[in-house]
């Protein structure tokens, strides 16, 4: 089955070492083939959302990224500024920290923090499957769900491991009809980001989607 992967696409810059020109760069491919958004750290927010303009482009910032363990108020002043700045999407880091060691209404409330900050924007819940046993991914899921966040996200790309078929349908599996599923991490070809969406997940992270769209 062909499946249009356009629409699926956050395409993604989140490296250190980005600079004006890239964040141009991935603004430009985005509007050229479609993408659904260009995902930035959130000191790019300004200058990603002045160059999709109007062309239907969404701008997603990360929030507390990469490791998630900044203060609950931090990621809540993080994602409101972005929002502020012009970005239409959140994806915040869960407290890894936190959750392993089982304090889990402090992961929801974090959650529900920043879900209550952005209003109805979409929020995309981190939970860096990498780190995780099977028990505290259907808890991360769970959590998500209960702080109304929109899609439940594997990865980082930062870790030490990214997205797995096998992690991406322990989530849909998890979180049913009541959040969406982003696989993120490692997500290079086509042929990957196929399967993905044919299993339900409904955004893929990745930063090679012209290779992914271009080379069927």
């Amino acid at each position: 089955m062909d499946v249009k992967m356009n629409g699926y696409i956050d395409h993604t810059i989140l490296a250190a070492t980005a600079v004006q020109a890239d964040v141009r760069k991935l603004c430009a491919e985005a509007k050229e083939y479609g993408f659904h958004s260009v995902c930035v750290n959130s000191c790019w927010v300004p200058l990603a959302k002045k160059e999709v303009g109007d062309s239907g482009v969404k701008v997603c910032s990360v929030v507390g990224f990469p490791l998630g363990a900044m203060s609950k108020e931090a990621k809540v002043y993080e994602a409101t500024t972005a929002v502020q700045q012009g970005a239409d999407e959140i994806d915040m880091v869960v407290n890894i920290g936190l959750l392993k060691g089982g304090s889990y209404d402090s992961v929801r409330e974090e959650i529900a923090a920043v879900k209550k900050a952005i209003g109805s924007r979409v929020l995309k819940v981190i939970i860096e499957t990498c780190y995780l046993d099977k028990a505290e991914k259907i808890k991360a899921c769970e959590l998500a769900v209960a702080a109304h966040a929109d899609f439940v996200k594997t990865s980082t790309g930062f870790g030490t491991g990214g997205a797995t078929f096998e992690d991406a349908q322990l989530m849909l599996d998890t979180v049913g009809v009541n959040a969406k599923v982003k696989a993120s991490g490692g997500v290079r070809d086509y042929e990957t980001a196929r399967r993905y969406v044919e299993m339900g997940v409904r955004r893929l992270g990745t930063s090679n989607g012209v290779q992914i769209v271009g080379k069927k």
